[in-house]
């Protein structure tokens, strides 16, 4: 093969390199709960992170921690908004915007702050939300995927970006250097973007089956999106990413029964979708996931991400009690990364490492990395990883029984 695998995709020679392909097949053997020659590691970087990190290590304006330290594997976001159109700006000044999105939804960004604030939704009301399900944009709408333009998820966030690249551009891009995950959110999220996350559970609770209802037209239409972003890629992704966020610190936002007759079969469809063409999947749902963990195994999950340690997931704990069911990605608490003591962490890192024992984990933090974390801690935490995560784990005096 030389320097280069040609593959033929799609009808056309595409070049991967030796290294991505050794990245793959690390994640891949890790994910089907066999032992790598190491332990995967990536994350999700906030802009401010990104901005600290260059500047703390003397590094170049255009760095990128995913090349800088050659991660194992890379998330990208088509467009999810139900209605594609340009952003509305309603008031703009040096310090701040506020938009209106395809979410319907009222942004404020305020430039210094490190995520925005939803302000209001043009889905106010129960009848609202049921008469904007039917008026959707189509899933496949060419748009989402092959065409540059403003979207929610990719542009207000802790940065704020107009225009954003075709996502099959961005896929193409990263496709020869990183095991490439394309995603898609579900109802939760959705309903997080679309209403608020207060009326979602007012109406979950004062109307079910009329909820229940939008529920089920809201799983399709992303399930369909879901489909499409896939057959858009051709062929260029490795894996997926779910996104959900359906929990909090004390638990699931709605009563687990209720989730798992009519959120849970979106999740699963969207899965199986996945899995039938040979994609790894990676679900994330921030909070206290553990009365529900089992049903990600059920669901045949690859890996359960991110394992919030500030709300009560512990990915070694999990290990020992469901053992090698569901993989793990993430769950490295970012409290103690924040804090810069170095014994912590390496306590920290090197005791969540006991969850990689036999594979079925992806060393990363238990949400993302904010600016919050040094640029030096970062690098530190990497090459812990790298050091202690070579197969034969050697976790000397943290090493514990799995």
């Amino acid at each position: 093969m030389g320097m280069f695998e040609t593959t033929g995709r799609a009808g056309t020679p595409t070049e991967r390199k030796p290294n991505t392909l050794a990245k793959l097949r690390r994640l891949r053997t890790a994910l089907s709960h066999r032992e790598p020659d190491r332990v995967p590691v990536s994350d999700f970087f906030w802009g401010g992170f990104i901005k600290r990190w260059r500047e703390e290590l003397g590094l170049a304006a255009d760095a990128n921690p995913y090349y800088h330290y050659d991660l194992d594997w890379i998330c990208t976001v088509p467009n999810m908004d139900p209605w594609i159109r340009p952003f509305e700006t309603l008031k703009e000044t040096p310090q701040e915007v506020t938009v209106k999105t395809g979410f319907g939804a009222v942004m404020r960004k305020v430039y210094d702050f490190p995520m925005p604030e939803f302000v209001g939704f043009e889905a106010d009301t129960l009848e609202k939300l049921e008469a904007a399900v039917k008026t959707f944009d189509r899933p496949d709408d060419p748009r989402r995927f092959f065409s540059a333009g403003d979207n929610q998820i990719a542009g207000v966030g802790d940065g704020f970006e107009r225009d954003t690249p075709p996502w099959t551009e961005t896929v193409g891009s990263l496709w020869p250097d990183f095991p490439v995950f394309g995603s898609m959110i579900e109802v939760n999220e959705f309903m997080t973007r679309f209403i608020g996350p207060e009326n979602h559970m007012l109406w979950v609770g004062m109307e079910p089956e009329r909820m229940a209802a939008v529920i089920a037209a809201v799983g399709q239409f992303y399930l369909d999106c879901a489909k499409a972003a896939i057959d858009a890629a051709a062929g260029k992704l490795d894996g997926f990413v779910i996104w959900g966020d359906f929990a909090y610190k004390g638990g699931t936002f709605m009563n687990p029964v209720f989730w798992r007759e009519h959120y849970k079969p979106w999740v699963r469809a969207m899965t199986d979708y996945a899995h039938a063409r040979g994609l790894m999947v990676i679900y994330h749902g921030c909070g206290n996931v553990n009365s529900v963990i089992r049903d990600f195994a059920e669901m045949g999950i690859d890996a359960y991400n991110p394992l919030e340690a500030k709300a009560g997931m512990d990915a070694v704990n999990l290990r020992r009690e469901i053992g090698h069911t569901l993989g793990f990605c993430g769950n490295s608490d970012i409290q103690i990364w924040e804090t810069g003591d170095r014994e912590a962490i390496r306590r920290e890192v090197l005791r969540k490492l006991n969850a990689a024992k036999g594979g079925g984990f992806i060393f990363q933090s238990d949400h993302s990395v904010a600016s919050n974390v040094s640029g030096q801690t970062y690098d530190f935490i990497v090459k812990l990883v790298r050091e202690y995560g070579r197969y034969p784990l050697n976790l000397g005096e943290y090493d514990e029984e799995v």
